[in-house]
């Protein structure tokens, strides 16, 4: 015997923000940062998408999207105690939005594959010292 499901869409949605939710409330302070600079690799790739489909809409939301979370890692830079590698990361996020904007109103993918190859750089490196920075939680921080 088989089983119907009827799966409304609202429904999936909401699990999967829920999922979010809880992974974003037990992931480390340096894991959150990785989330970040994954979400907005996927929404360059998915800007990308709706530029080569002419979804003009969907460009300019998702690489809003993208800036927006670049502007949120530079904001979560401590560039006092950072010294300058946060003084330079902060540089390169300034770049990067003014990139995104650029990508934005020119419909310009060799600027999105730029912006996405510099975010890339970034999460390497940062997933490369994961091993040396303490696991502390950002609930526990609050």
């Amino acid at each position: 015997m088989r089983m119907a499901y009827n799966v409304r869409p609202g429904g999936v949605s909401a699990y999967r923000q829920l999922g979010t939710q809880v992974e974003v409330e037990s992931a480390s302070q340096h894991r959150l940062i990785e989330m970040l600079l994954d979400g907005a690799l996927s929404r360059i790739a998915m800007a990308r998408g709706c530029l080569q489909r002419g979804d003009v809409p969907g460009k300019c939301q998702n690489i809003s999207f993208a800036a927006a979370i670049v502007e949120g890692l530079d904001a979560s830079l401590n560039r006092e105690a950072g010294g300058e590698l946060a003084g330079n990361l902060h540089e390169l996020y300034l770049y990067l939005g003014e990139r995104l904007l650029y990508a934005n109103a020119r419909n310009d993918g060799a600027t999105l594959d730029e912006v996405q190859r510099l975010l890339t750089t970034i999460r390497d490196g940062w997933i490369g010292i994961r091993d040396r920075v303490p696991q502390t939680t950002a609930m526990a921080v609050r």
